[in-house]
């Protein structure tokens, strides 16, 4: 009984310490004085921007069920399963599938995202059921923007199929992380914030203390000007391209109009730690403003080049195979 209690006592004083030195913990400095965010980061996660069903209206796991989600997750399991050397003599003779390439290349992380403590269900927290809180109208032109992507040309493939943008939503805003290639560097100076992406080697160019563009002027991942609010950098972003209205990646799906608006917030909470918060607004397409929260945990990993065009065979080859189906009246 004694040394229970002595070992309640002693975690006990270790928390506090550590909650102590989290408390005393200060964001390194830029030399003109900023908190420094520069570096490589990621933000790999088996968590998803909303709630699956499969939670019930849970925001947040124990450990002990985060560890079990974790354990048993099906991309998990199908990673161990997949990542083996292709064999071509299993490949089925009746199956017109030649396969993709094996697990080996994909990272989509190991653990769901934990956010001050807790282990996270969905990236969105506002609103609490964790989904997108569409309009009618919003779901309609987000069914729409879907259909819109075909096989009738090369503008009507995926951004990320054709080397124009990351799949999903990796280059942002908001920036979420897909099946892999989910790391971004950070630099700054005192004029601009630059955030390189893995994913198609997009780079966005943040202006701080700048003026928006004239509104007819839409870049890929709109434009985006930063302030300081503290020691939490504040990104507004307008004039987004309505070629990329539709976020459309293998983990995730959303709609997100040119007349849309959001804001992402930086904080720097430890070493190895910052914390990205986003907030998308339109009053036609959502019910409400929505609200994310994903770790940004630092690694040593570098981010190589993604040469998307090189050798890529892909985009001719979908294109035909759509007019071959089409002649065999498919």
């Amino acid at each position: 009984m004694i040394q229970r209690q002595f070992v309640a006592i002693a975690m006990f004083a270790a928390a506090s310490v550590a909650t102590a030195a989290d408390a005393q913990w200060q964001a390194p400095r830029t030399h003109w004085g900023t908190p420094d965010l520069q570096g490589t980061w990621t933000n790999a996660s088996l968590t998803s921007l909303e709630r699956d069903d499969m939670f019930k209206g849970k925001p947040t796991l124990s450990d002990a069920e985060a560890a079990e989600f974790e354990r048993t997750n099906a991309f998990a399991q199908f990673s161990a399963a997949d990542a083996k050397p292709t064999d071509p003599s299993v490949q089925s003779k009746a199956s017109s599938d030649p396969g993709g390439y094996n697990a080996f290349w994909l990272d989509p992380g190991t653990r769901l995202a934990t956010v001050k403590g807790e282990h996270r269900t969905s990236f969105i927290v506002e609103p609490t059921n964790g989904k997108v809180p569409y309009t009618p109208d919003g779901l309609k032109a987000f069914q729409a923007a879907r259909a819109g992507m075909n096989f009738d040309g090369p503008e009507r493939r995926a951004l990320g199929e054709r080397c124009l943008l990351g799949f999903g939503s990796t280059s942002g805003p908001p920036m979420l992380p897909d099946v892999y290639n989910n790391n971004y560097q950070i630099v700054q100076s005192q004029d601009a914030v630059m955030i390189l992406v893995e994913m198609v080697h997009d780079a966005r160019v943040v202006r701080m203390n700048g003026k928006h563009l004239p509104g007819q002027i839409t870049p890929w991942m709109g434009d985006s000007i930063g302030r300081w609010e503290g020691d939490t950098l504040v990104v507004e972003t307008t004039n987004l391209n309505p070629g990329q209205k539709a976020h459309y990646g293998i983990k995730q799906r959303f709609y997100l109009p040119p007349t849309g608006k959001v804001t992402e917030r930086f904080t720097r909470v430890g070493e190895n730690e910052l914390l990205y918060q986003f907030t998308v607004e339109d009053s036609a397409a959502y019910t409400q403003a929505w609200k994310g929260e994903v770790p940004l945990r630092r690694t040593q990993d570098h981010i190589y080049e993604y040469a998307c065009h090189e050798g890529n065979y892909a985009l001719p080859g979908i294109l035909a195979g759509a007019r071959e189906q089409e002649k065999r009246g498919k």
